[in-house]
């Protein structure tokens, strides 16, 4: 069965930088558009940001000019690098792909920041 495992999450202070991994196993990780999601608390899972198989990228407006995502293929393994947090970043972040049905959610990992 596919999986995906995040890693990466913490508690950071407002302005800080944390960056997010996401190991995925399925093979045929490289045709994949990924991307990563989050959800707050008593919130909806929100889409953050997309990347193409071909590395074409995509942002949500709220962490536009913050965070960059990419990928290694070789690796199959899919980043999010997360620059000027805000506390309004608090959420559980997963990846997955988009848009959705390769693979089931994973744990997701906790990001936490502080005023």
């Amino acid at each position: 069965q596919a999986q995906l495992v995040e890693s990466g999450g913490g508690l950071v202070q407002a302005g800080g930088s944390l960056r997010l991994s996401c190991a995925a196993s399925r093979m045929l990780f490289s045709i994949d558009a990924m991307a990563w999601y989050r959800q707050a608390p008593g919130k909806q899972r929100e889409l953050v940001a997309v990347i193409t198989s071909g590395g074409s990228t995509d942002y949500a407006d709220s962490v536009k000019g913050r965070f960059t995502i990419s990928r290694d293929n070789a690796k199959r393994t899919v980043y999010l690098q997360m620059n000027s947090l805000k506390p309004e970043d608090t959420a559980v972040y997963y990846c997955n792909t988009r848009p959705l049905g390769v693979y089931s959610w994973g744990q997701g990992t906790q990001v936490t920041v502080s005023s």
